[in-house]
């Protein structure tokens, strides 16, 4: 039942990276985890070991109003996924003003995944503002915001503390309580890097969920289409997954008996 939504301010700074490992932690701590993918990038799916050329997706046919069980992906690593498909730029703003036009498009099917209250759901969202943030964030525990160590992320720290990125008006300013931040490729050698994050983390305070330190492993992961914890899992960034993963373990209420929906996965 519980849904944790990855978003960031901007784009580039390793959030579906972190979405999807966190998930394969999550697994490992005993969850059941459903990641999904709303980001038009559709690359979460990279990070399972889905074929590049399997471009099939749930959010691609949702003007169809399909049936979410039936596009469920069994992943060799025990998270389940629902990969966003493969859009072009048209058919991108076609979806984006469908869900404009009708939001329960995607919370109708939504409200009935986190009726299971065994499975934890994971959320990759695009980057900024979008409509399917706005329409997550409502139902989210947790909306977990993705940041570089670097001097941009520093200037980003007032858009955090808004909720800005998730909307505007009110609506930002309520859903900004549920907002928790993560660091990502913090590197310890570089003063640059180190300073930022220090900065970083003395603003945000309790509101840090934790840090992801930088190291080649993470990008040999996903050329390899493999998990962090799986390809490495004694790694300095393997630690710091697990670490955010009891963050937010600690986050959510106690895993309940396991629940039979009656789908399963393909």
């Amino acid at each position: 039942m519980p849904l944790i939504c990855f978003a960031s301010p901007k784009g580039g700074v390793g959030k579906t990276t972190l979405a999807a490992n966190v998930a394969d932690a999550m697994r490992r701590q005993g969850r059941r985890v459903l990641v999904m993918d709303f980001d038009p990038q559709n690359t979460l799916r990279l990070h399972f070991g889905v074929p590049l050329s399997d471009i099939a997706g749930f959010m691609t046919e949702l003007p169809k109003r399909p049936d979410w069980r039936e596009m469920v992906r069994q992943t060799a690593s025990g998270v389940m996924l629902l990969p966003h498909g493969s859009i072009d730029i048209r058919g991108a703003l076609g979806l984006a003003h469908a869900l404009e036009r009708d939001p329960e498009l995607l919370a109708a099917p939504l409200r009935a995944i986190l009726t299971d209250p065994s499975l934890l759901v994971i959320a990759d969202t695009p980057p900024g503002a979008s409509h399917a943030l706005s329409i997550l964030a409502p139902m989210a525990s947790m909306v977990c915001a993705v940041l570089l160590a670097d001097a941009t992320s520093a200037a980003l720290v007032p858009d955090i503390d808004s909720g800005r990125f998730l909307g505007a008006g009110t609506m930002a300013a309520l859903f900004a309580g549920r907002l928790r931040v993560v660091l990502n490729g913090v590197d310890p050698n570089t003063r640059l890097s180190r300073a930022a994050a220090e900065t970083v983390a003395r603003h945000l305070g309790p509101r840090l969920l934790g840090a992801i330190c930088r190291e080649e492993i993470v990008a040999e992961a996903l050329a390899a289409q493999r998990l962090v914890l799986d390809l490495a899992p004694n790694s300095q960034a393997a630690e710091d997954l697990r670490e955010i993963a009891r963050g937010i373990e600690a986050a959510l209420p106690p895993v309940p008996e396991p629940f039979s929906p009656g789908w399963g996965a393909r």
